[in-house]
């Protein structure tokens, strides 16, 4: 990583209700500057922020630190038999990586949304709802298309650093659910990380007591971020 740094402004939101916990307050660090390159993003990642559009923040809020930093050494990744059996039971689908979006990839995910996350905070979908997170003014993500035949079936939007790749969002159609094709859009960011000899594929934030945010520790090794730095899953264990 770039061993230069320099400071960066910092605000706060409001507090404002959780997305993922029930009756918890959430609030962000919000990054405010109008430059930002591949380093500094980088370096930002592995202090805990994500991005979300062109807004970079980490959550910090006042009674709650559910929010875990995770991420995959990539060398040191190692498939479980689950998802060696995803990877066997997808092999008639096709991937490529483009590097912009498309009315196709646009009405996946409003079909994905809108099916699997009416509950949620992104309901309904809408064009300007998905690129407000998606792209960033300052990035141009990279989008891993999965195909059966001609079908889009499955999307990762992902960043591209200069030692690591971050996974900004999946989605895929859900007709597909028993393909585990979120799993699979992982696995494959997994290996491209590997083929661009990147160190590491961020994940976002782990968080335990949600249903929709607790599958990221199926993936091991991997790091959490701590008071302490970033931790080894067999050291977490053995705390």
């Amino acid at each position: 990583m770039n061993s230069k740094s320099r400071p960066v402004t910092v605000g706060r939101t409001k507090t404002f209700p959780c997305s993922y916990l029930d009756d918890e307050q959430e609030q962000l660090m919000v990054l405010q500057e109008d430059v930002i390159d591949s380093n500094l993003f980088e370096q930002l990642l592995a202090l805990g922020f994500r991005r979300s559009g062109s807004m970079i923040y980490k959550p910090q809020c006042p009674q709650c630190s559910a929010c875990l930093p995770i991420r995959l050494p990539i060398n040191d990744f190692t498939l479980s038999k689950r998802q060696k059996r995803t990877l066997k039971n997808n092999q008639d689908l096709s991937w490529k990586i483009i590097d912009h979006k498309t009315e196709q990839q646009y009405a996946l995910y409003e079909r994905y949304v809108n099916t699997r996350h009416h509950d949620g905070p992104m309901f309904p979908a809408t064009p300007e709802q998905y690129d407000s997170f998606a792209t960033a003014n300052w990035m141009q993500p990279l989008f891993i298309e999965l195909r059966l035949g001609d079908e889009l079936i499955g999307v990762a939007v992902t960043d591209v650093l200069p030692h690591s790749l971050s996974a900004i969002y999946s989605y895929f159609a859900p007709e597909h659910e028993k393909r585990s094709l979120g799993s699979l859009l992982i696995l494959l960011q997994t290996q491209i990380a590997k083929m661009m000899q990147k160190q590491f594929l961020y994940l976002g934030y782990q968080i335990d007591e949600s249903r929709k945010m607790n599958y990221k520790r199926d993936y091991r090794p991997h790091q959490i971020l701590t008071q302490s730095g970033w931790v080894n899953e067999i050291k977490i264990k053995n705390q």
